[in-house]
């Protein structure tokens, strides 16, 4: 992602004055003690000295942290610290070596446990990163604003954020210290339709704003949801700000950014709209831009195609 793809996408109004090139990332294991678990993470840190906003950026089922790297790319470069999380038990080890890879990502997205494992990764992530923040000589000490912190994710990952954010999980939490409150805004790619409840009921505790984003072709095997699904959570959504937009001709795989897993799943067409349109959002949300507002309630022009969609409520 350059500085000349995003002003031409975006604007110079909801941009800082200058995008300079991020540090190298850093490649790590996070140990979360408590529940015995070790999180592979990808930093990403920008050149802007100070405390700057932090995004955490959840995989979709079957993924890993070097997944959406034009995002955190583009998040970095613009002045961002971004925080790629790996889960293991939903990540690429899933389908390696499966001689039904169809049936082995089903499985694992019917396995409860690691749902749950997947939010507490994300509450794990918060509490680590302000540790760290703490620490001098870590990578992240004195890095990060604590209250700038906001989470992204794909599919299962976009599944995180809205939970992480606040979206009610039938039968109750279990125990699962969500929401989670210190995260100030969301981005939600294939935003995923609630099972269970009834979506008004669904989303009606969350506080937090988020961007919804899919396509017309968004649509999964697995669950079985279609592109018109991918639009619940933010009609349901009462509570909080939100935006919608719908990106013509894109499918569930341009949202994802998975080398690993094939030409389809990193094919760039998307990427550059994805992440102006997530940028543009942020700087409304987290810094609290006027034109960037003004931008999103406008429809985002010279950002989306005449083709694409874009829909606001409270921004």
């Amino acid at each position: 992602m350059t500085r000349r793809s995003l002003l031409a996408g975006i604007g110079a109004a909801a941009l800082p004055a200058e995008a300079l090139p991020a540090s190298p990332p850093l490649r790590d294991t996070w140990r979360d003690a408590a529940r015995g678990r070790d999180l592979p993470v990808l930093l990403r840190l920008p050149a802007a000295s100070g405390p700057r906003p932090l995004v955490i950026l959840s995989h979709g089922l079957g993924g890993s942290r070097e997944g959406l790297g034009y995002l955190g790319r583009a998040l970095a470069e613009a002045g961002f610290v971004a925080l790629h999380l790996q889960h293991p038990g939903s990540d690429e080890a899933v389908w390696r070596g499966a001689g039904e890879r169809g049936l082995a990502l089903a499985a694992a997205a019917l396995d409860v446990a690691q749902a749950a494992a997947r939010l507490g990764d994300g509450v794990f992530a918060v509490e680590e990163v302000l540790r760290r923040n703490s620490l001098r000589g870590d990578p992240l000490g004195g890095r990060v604003d604590p209250a700038r912190l906001a989470v992204a994710g794909h599919s299962y990952g976009a599944w995180t954020v809205q939970h992480l954010l606040g979206q009610r999980i039938p039968g109750g939490e279990r125990g699962l210290p969500v929401p989670e409150r210190r995260l100030c805004a969301g981005i939600a790619l294939s935003p995923v339709p609630p099972r269970g409840l009834p979506p008004r009921l669904a989303f009606a505790r969350i506080e937090a704003p988020i961007l919804h984003m899919t396509g017309t072709e968004d649509r999964t095997f697995v669950d079985g949801t279609q592109p018109e699904d991918r639009e619940v959570p933010f009609r349901a959504t009462e509570s909080a700000p939100a935006a919608l937009v719908v990106l013509a001709g894109a499918t569930h795989a341009a949202f994802a950014d998975e080398q690993a897993a094939g030409p389809r799943w990193s094919d760039p067409t998307y990427h550059p709209r994805i992440a102006a349109l997530s940028l543009l959002f942020l700087r409304a949300m987290l810094d609290g831009e006027a034109p960037a507002r003004a931008a999103l309630r406008a429809g985002a022009p010279g950002v989306v195609t005449p083709a694409d969609r874009v829909e606001t409520k409270g921004i």
